[in-house]
């Protein structure tokens, strides 16, 4: 996974150029340095607005998680299954080229997720940025933050609390597609008969967050 995952914009305009190349070839031989220059870049994208989607991976009882956000707050949070740099090349494709790892901004996040699993943590008090999804699938995502940690809802009781009935398969497609899982909870919603359904970080991740939930 590359550190700049952008391929335009002002923040890499002129990265050919004979200074930045031999800065880079420089500071590559001395992992400090770069490091150093790393948090400089990532300093003045953020202070200049020119980033467009910070990330950071961490590593869980579930595996690792890349975390994602833009200036409104949390926008992505993917499992490793979901293969970390096909999502960041959907990010830069839908929410603007100019990303960075720059942890800084995640620091919170990767903070509150951490105590979740350390079972010190039952709700997360970070901002949210729902844009990657719209319409039905957003109103669903955005119920899943109600139903109470080491609770459970049923597709189909999820459907009539938001007000379609009718619409179970498109709620199991929400939570299929919940670009935020974890931190929006659609692991806490089941088939009516009580077994998994589906879940995007698979079926032992799930398990792993709902034993976790009911040990609390």
């Amino acid at each position: 996974m590359n550190d700049i995952a952008s391929t335009d914009g002002p923040m890499n305009g002129g990265i050919g150029e004979p200074g930045v190349s031999a800065l880079l070839a420089f500071t590559a031989a001395d992992p400090e340095a770069l490091a150093s220059l790393h948090r400089a870049l990532e300093a003045a994208a953020d202070r200049e607005g020119l980033l467009d989607v910070a990330y950071t991976s961490i590593d869980t009882p579930v595996g690792s998680l890349l975390l994602a956000a833009t200036e409104k707050g949390l926008v992505r949070v993917a499992y490793d299954s979901e293969n970390h740099d096909k999502v960041l090349d959907t990010l830069a494709a839908r929410l603007g080229p100019r990303i960075l790892r720059a942890p800084r901004r995640l620091d919170t996040a990767a903070r509150e997720i951490a105590e979740y699993f350390a079972g010190l943590r039952t709700g997360f008090d970070l901002p949210l940025d729902f844009s990657l999804s719209s319409g039905f699938r957003q109103t669903v995502q955005r119920h899943l933050s109600r139903i109470a940690y080491g609770r459970t809802e049923s597709y189909k009781e999820v459907a009539r609390i938001v007000g379609n009935p009718n619409a179970v398969r498109a709620v199991g497609s929400a939570c299929a597609t919940n670009p935020l899982p974890v931190v929006v909870p659609c692991h806490r919603v089941l088939r009516t008969d009580g077994t998994l359904g589906g879940y995007i970080g698979g079926l032992a991740a799930k398990t792993t967050l709902l034993r976790l939930e009911r040990a609390a």
